[in-house]
């Protein structure tokens, strides 16, 4: 007989009699989680990314947007992020667009990045941009080293498959951002803002309310 063979015939023979192992479930939650659930597990992922989290309401969310942006002069945005998030910022506003790009320079010298995003995972605290509304093209978030993305309750789905349910075109080129970027070498050293920014605040506005531009 065989090594294989023989190392089988014992396993069979050692769980002989055995129950049957019950299944193991994907562990996935379902879109219908209550809302202040999702928001709940998500903060606390996306803070176990070592990200910023700050709350609000739609009410302050300008003001929130301009807390999160104190002492950068100059923010990158999508030109069609919604004008009422920057009313009271102070510093200079850098738009990117399609007609208009900025160069790769004007967006490494910008202080930060400010979108919103498609579509947020509870279960993994990752955010997903598509370039959609208000997000902008990737190098927008992936050259300056400090992004705030803004994140409504609305847009949180439980597990990654009901978040690619929710994208209008989930084969188009996506980005999925858990935290602040970062790699380990051999020895697990950690090193931030190789693949994108280093640091990462993000947003959670409590009260729904769809982007205008």
């Amino acid at each position: 007989m065989a090594a294989r063979e023989e190392i089988l015939a014992r396993l069979r023979t050692a769980l002989a009699g055995s129950p049957a192992p019950a299944p193991v479930p994907r562990g996935y939650r379902h879109d219908d989680t209550p809302a202040a659930e999702l928001v709940e597990l998500f903060v606390e992922r996306v803070s176990d990314y070592r990200a910023q989290v700050t709350r609000c309401t739609a009410a302050n969310l300008a003001g929130t947007l301009a807390g999160a942006l104190s002492g950068v002069d100059a923010v990158a945005v999508p030109a069609d992020v919604p004008a009422d998030w920057l009313s009271p910022y102070p510093g200079q506003i850098l738009t990117d667009g399609p007609d208009a790009p900025l160069t790769v320079a004007d967006l490494d010298g910008a202080g930060a990045v400010l979108t919103g995003c498609a579509v947020a995972v509870a279960e993994t605290g990752t955010i997903v941009l598509d370039a959609g509304p208000a997000q902008g093209r990737r190098a927008l978030t992936l050259v300056p080293d400090h992004h705030v993305c803004v994140v409504r309750v609305d847009q949180l789905a439980a597990g990654v498959p009901a978040a690619l349910a929710r994208l209008a075109d989930p084969t188009r080129p996506l980005t999925f951002i858990s935290g602040p970027s970062a790699t380990s070498d051999i020895e697990l050293d950690r090193v931030e803002g190789v693949h994108g920014p280093r640091n990462l605040h993000v947003v959670v506005v409590a009260e729904s309310r769809p982007p205008t531009a």
